[in-house]
């Protein structure tokens, strides 16, 4: 027998690298790929990594990311409406690399140009100087609507106006980076710089341990130590003030706020008593030193500054003139973002340093000046044109800025007429051509303009710069300014060293002092989200609870007319949901309003219990659609009531017994005594259908407890007994006032000098009068006035807490 000889195999083909097909746009400096087409240094060893894993692996873990926000419910809020639409985070999964030597050099530019806008700032706010010697146009300060008058001659408390900035960059046509912008009134973007590193390093783990890339961490605890040691000797709290949850970058406000350890206040939970600014908590006023500012200036005290503003604190403004609290940015610093500054910041930096800029600026021409405006009126065509203050135009016809050669005749006809008669409202500037980046778009790498967000932060040795940032990346190849409203993308920035960088963290050090906070340092207006969500989300299982048991009866007998069906129907339309529906609109309104409720506590609420609640909406929205009365609803309510329970489940085995649990436990326990004494009211009544009993077991999930506890089958005193009056019963009345009793002592204030509140003797009244109960006289009519009686319960509880 003679051996086959075996044929020699060919090598394997090497795969085509990542950028194979990546191709530059023309006359458009990148990123990655310097002029001469060679990989910058970083680039080489981050696509080498792609290669290695393979587009499929890559895919995967780029998705890995997105999972990641989605769990963790990162959004932004877009205006296409009154109150806009949360959007998911767009996250461009190819972080922005800068070389560690190009970063020092961008950081020295911006520390001397954050120096040189709080010596500006100070100036319009006190001597004026820079007005008086010419410097700067009187129009520029007077008509601004960002300059604050009632703020002249008000020093900030802590001797600084500006604590915490943000820079727009672009790379400019000598490949250095150029300034775009100042952002100095409520600067966005740093929470979710961070939210976006967890995120791509969560999926490039491997990568980014090897390429010694700088952390972030450190420079928000600096930020932080800086901001406690600002807070006063006796107590004042460090707050984050928030315009509330329809901003656009709530959930930032939200995360640093958790991150940081500071309290999130909103306009309505401040008061100014005596010329402090106090904190409306559960234990009573308590007081702040410092807020960081997240809301224009405008919008903090209607009582000096805008009169219309419903969400800020009458007073705020007198606080900041007797010293009592530090703004972080001091009010009035909105006026550095005024885009005709740009015009004289070149003049102003010789001015007050004695050094030109750094960082260059792109050339900006103020029409409010007359051979400037002649010379935008001449080069209209070849200019961006657009508003010259932070604020809107007076006029519908420019949001932002456009390229005069990109209008219309008429437009352009128009646009002149204006200028030339209210030039002061518009500035000309230089087109900035972007450079571009790498974007993953199906599988392969595309350039895209960015520009780079940087965050500059004061600390207790000066100015400091998050060595990272975000890069706001085009959808498009168009490369024209950017925003997260007009779409497009956010990547990461990594600054890249050649030798390992320090390993930086938020928690404690070596020998630093513990620091406990007192329980009674929950916000009023947080307790009752608290107590709200509580109570919605027992309002949702008892809802259920009933659709279950009604689709069930309606699958198995196929009459609705049926006395127990139609018993139950009207039952159900006395608390606002219709049974003829599947998925009635009035159980989709009860978990809207749970959902709103947690959102209003972002900070103090868990990611997981978010995402468990916010599986439960989408799971009943998608019901609504596609499911019928009978079997079909039956199934879907015990859906529903499996998520409801992890819900309930993820609360009470996570969160830390703080006050903040005990709202929300308060709030479940009301509700649930509510609920158990209504439902067993109309199932004992006199008109009750043959088969109430055994339905009102089965919404009180105690069909099993009675068949062990009782030897008879389900009578009205059996049921009474055990649902009403039984304390070992978790569904029970007498259950829940046991434990409400008991959260509402361990209160702050629930007992003091050995004497109840009143809060908590009347639940004691109610939970003796149950003790002592025979389940004879417990009538329908007795039931109500309970159910009555606990609901005053409820309102003496906002009352104590929360008014």
């Amino acid at each position: 027998m003679t051996k086959r000889t075996s044929e020699p195999r060919s090598a394997p083909r090497p795969s085509p690298s990542i950028i194979s097909d990546y191709h530059l746009l023309p006359g458009v400096p990148d990123e990655m790929i310097d002029a001469a087409g060679k990989l910058r240094p970083g680039w080489d060893r981050l696509m080498g990594a792609f290669d290695s894993l393979g587009s499929a692996e890559l895919a995967a873990r780029f998705e890995r990311a997105d999972q990641y926000l989605r769990d963790a419910g990162v959004f932004y809020r877009k205006y296409d409406g009154a109150a806009g639409k949360e959007r998911a985070w767009p996250l461009a999964h190819i972080p922005l690399l800068i070389d560690e030597t190009e970063w020092r050099t961008l950081s020295r530019g911006l520390i001397q140009r954050v120096e040189l806008l709080e010596r500006i700032v100070a100036d319009i706010y006190s001597d004026n100087r820079l007005v008086q010697e010419g410097l700067l146009p009187p129009e520029l300060i007077a008509q601004n609507s960002e300059f604050l008058r009632p703020l002249v001659g008000v020093q900030p408390t802590n001797g600084q106006f500006l604590h915490f900035c943000a820079f727009e960059l672009g790379r400019g046509p000598d490949g250095g980076w150029w300034v775009l912008g100042d952002r100095t009134q409520a600067p966005s973007g740093a929470g979710f710089a961070l939210e976006n590193r967890v995120a791509t390093t969560r999926a490039l783990s491997d990568v980014y341990g090897e390429m010694n890339i700088h952390r972030l961490a450190g420079f928000f605890r600096d930020f932080r130590d800086h901001l406690f040691a600002q807070s006063r000797p006796d107590g004042g709290r460090v707050g984050i003030l928030t315009p509330g949850q329809l901003n656009e970058t709530y959930f930032e406000h939200a995360y640093i706020a958790r991150y940081l350890g500071l309290m999130l206040l909103e306009g309505e939970d401040l008061v100014v008593e005596a010329g402090r600014v106090m904190v409306r908590t559960v234990s009573g006023l308590k007081p702040v030193s410092v807020l960081w500012r997240r809301m224009d200036a405008s919008f903090v005290d209607p009582l000096e500054l805008r009169y219309d503003s419903r969400i800020g604190t009458p007073g705020m403004v007198e606080a900041v003139r007797s010293g009592s609290i530090s703004m972080i940015n001091a009010l009035g610093t909105g006026i550095l973002e005024t885009r005709a500054l740009s015009a004289f910041m070149p003049r102003l930096s010789k001015h007050l340093t004695g050094a030109g800029l750094e960082l260059p600026e792109i050339a900006t021409w103020w029409c409010g000046q007359a051979a400037e405006r002649e010379y935008v009126l001449d080069n209209f065509d070849a200019l961006m044109i657009g508003p010259a203050f932070a604020t809107t135009l007076p006029f519908d016809d420019l949001r932002g800025t456009a390229l005069g050669g990109s209008m219309t005749s008429t437009q352009k006809a128009q646009l002149k007429d204006r200028i030339a008669t209210h030039g002061r409202h518009y500035v000309g500037q230089e087109p900035v051509r972007l450079s571009t980046a790498p974007v993953y778009q199906e599988g392969k790498l595309e350039p895209r303009p960015i520009t780079l967000r940087v965050f500059a932060a004061r600390t207790q040795e000066g100015w400091g710069l998050m060595p990272g940032g975000f890069a706001r990346v085009g959808s498009t190849p168009d490369t024209t300014a950017l925003a997260m409203q007009r779409g497009g993308q956010a990547a990461d920035v990594w600054v890249v060293s050649s030798k390992p960088v320090e390993q930086v963290s938020l928690l404690p050090q070596e020998g630093d002092k513990l620091v406990r906070n007192s329980a009674g340092s929950l916000p009023s207006r947080a307790a009752d989200n608290l107590i709200w969500l509580g109570r919605y989300a027992e309002r949702c299982e008892a809802t259920v609870r009933i659709l279950r048991a009604y689709n069930a009866r309606l699958a198995e007998l196929s009459k609705p007319d049926l006395p127990i069906l139609t018993h139950c129907a009207e039952f159900l339309k006395s608390i606002d949901v219709d049974a003829s529906e599947a998925m009635p609109h009035g159980l989709l309104l009860s978990i809207n309003s749970a959902v709103h409720s947690a959102g209003q506590i972002r900070d103090r609420f868990s990611p997981d219990g978010w995402l468990a609640l916010n599986d439960l909406q989408k799971t009943a929205q998608r019901f609504a659609t596609r499911i019928q009365t009978g079997d079909d609803a039956t199934r879907a309510m015990t859906v529903l009531l499996r998520k409801l329970a992890g819900f309930s489940g993820l609360v009470h085995e996570n969160m830390y017994r703080f006050a903040g649990w005990r709202f929300l436990e308060i709030g479940r326990r009301l509700e649930r005594a509510i609920q158990i004494s209504r439902i067993a009211g109309w199932l004992t009544g006199e008109d009750a259908p043959d088969g109430s009993l055994e339905m009102l077991l089965e919404i009180g999930d105690s069909v099993m407890s009675h068949r062990r506890r009782y030897s008879v089958t389900a009578g009205t005193q059996s049921a009474i007994d055990l649902l009403v009056l039984d304390p070992l019963n978790p569904r029970s009345v007498l259950f829940q006032l046991t434990e409400l009793r008991t959260q509402l002592e361990a209160l702050p204030g629930g007992i003091r000098d050995g004497q109840l509140s009143t809060v908590a003797k009347t639940a004691l009244q109610l939970q003796t009068a149950l003790i002592i109960a025979e389940p004879q006289a417990v009538t329908p009519e007795e039931l109500e006035r309970i159910a009555g009686e606990i609901g005053l319960l409820a309102s003496l509880v906002a009352g104590h807490y929360f008014t």
